[in-house]
């Protein structure tokens, strides 16, 4: 079988759903350039051995006032996913003059919610703090999640619970990118996030569009037509039409070709051609104004 073939099958098999989350990842990082970024692996956000993340520092020269800062949390129903695994997402933003921080959190049955939300602000904090240091602008900060890690990305820019703890607001954040996350899913069927959430005594305040109104960052919705996991009417379109009513900037965008997982799949090299949803983003951080400067 060719490279070619086998790249066709992978995304074949991500788009029909046969292969999903980090049961793809190794083809994709195997085949990641590596002349793009540099990379700095377990950088302790936290005390625990999950609360570390990874740096992609691009190699090209960084525009004034330092790269635009991308915290990106990856999916798994809270019930799996490594940060190495995501490493080719790491990769396409540092092409694209982003530099990056894949972030771990805790995961159930060790957490249940909301620990791995005090996780996720945890190392967001981090990156606001550390970005100028990094080499990147502080002003210029933005959270991003795909599927769960989208659920996690959004609260911390909606809800003002998570991030105040750690000395910081949502603010301070340039932006917020969502794929294909999970905003407005309960109540729910789905076995794996049922005890995540304590299935049937849901607590309050758990779904981001509870959360959805005037400050928020300006936004970037994107999701699969097809994706059977995580309805995209009723999570992005229904966040976006909640954060346009606010008089938010949103960004929706709906790909055809793809499915929930090769929706994040689409960013490895290999199958950037599936849809351009590394593109969009890279043209929402570079269109998206800084935050204003610290009083």
């Amino acid at each position: 079988m060719t490279v070619r073939s086998c790249l066709a099958l992978l995304a074949a098999l991500l788009v029909t759903g046969y292969l999903t989350g980090c049961s793809a990842t190794g083809p994709l990082n195997a085949l990641a350039p590596s002349a793009t970024h540099t990379r700095t692996v377990g950088t302790a956000y936290g005390p625990g051995p999950r609360q570390q993340l990874d740096v992609y520092r691009p190699t090209r020269a960084a525009p004034a006032g330092g790269w635009p800062v991308v915290v990106f949390f990856y999916g798994g129903s809270w019930n799996q996913g490594e940060r190495g695994d995501y490493a080719f997402v790491g990769e396409a933003l540092a092409s694209r003059g982003v530099l990056t921080l894949v972030a771990d959190y805790r995961l159930y049955p060790e957490v249940r919610y909301p620990d791995f939300l005090r996780d996720s602000a945890a190392a967001l904090a981090w990156g606001l703090t550390h970005a100028g240091s990094l080499g990147g602008n502080p002003r210029r900060v933005f959270v991003m999640g795909h599927s769960a890690g989208g659920y996690n990305a959004a609260m911390l820019a909606l809800d003002s619970r998570w991030l105040a703890p750690q000395g910081h607001k949502a603010q301070e954040l340039a932006g917020f990118i969502g794929l294909a996350g999970a905003y407005n899913f309960l109540p729910t069927d789905n076995p794996d996030v049922q005890p995540v959430f304590f299935h049937p005594r849901y607590p309050e305040g758990t779904q981001p569009l509870q959360h959805a109104g005037v400050g928020a960052p300006p936004s970037f919705l994107g999701a699969a037509v097809k994706d059977t996991l995580v309805d995209p009417q009723q999570n992005s379109a229904a966040l976006a039409t909640r954060l346009q009513a606010a008089g938010v900037p949103v960004t929706l965008k709906f790909y055809d070709r793809v499915g929930h997982a090769s929706l994040i799949g689409a960013f490895g090299a290999p199958l950037r051609w599936l849809a351009p949803v590394l593109d969009d983003v890279a043209a929402f951080i570079d269109q998206t104004p800084p935050t204003a400067p610290p009083r």
